[in-house]
């Protein structure tokens, strides 16, 4: 049982620690308590290195979307300035050769 640091009520832990784990693995000398045991302490080895690459993945994508974030606005840029060419009509062209003015 545990209990609040400030002598509160008590209660049962809703799980065990990976340290508690081992110490239930050192107490009990059953094979499958043992087994169990290990299953639980293996658990906990996995569950840490899935928090550490989800850790190192989030990481990551905070770094991209840092490095790219600028990009946004030069696609913008891009693409508006297209727009105004493709908007843009067709210059006049006066035809070759010679021409007189009727007027």
């Amino acid at each position: 049982m545990t209990s609040s640091s400030w002598g509160g009520r008590r209660h049962l832990p809703w799980a065990f620690t990976e340290h508690g784990a081992l110490q239930v693995a050192n107490v009990l000398k059953s094979g499958r308590a043992v087994a169990v045991s290990l299953l639980v302490v293996r658990a906990f080895v996995r569950l840490r290195q899935l928090a550490e690459s989800n850790q190192e993945l989030a990481e990551r994508l905070n770094e991209l979307e840092s490095k790219y974030s600028d990009h946004d606005v030069a696609i913008r840029n891009i693409l508006a300035s297209l727009r105004q060419l493709v908007a843009q009509p067709d210059p006049v062209h006066r035809p070759i050769g010679f021409t007189a003015d009727v007027g």
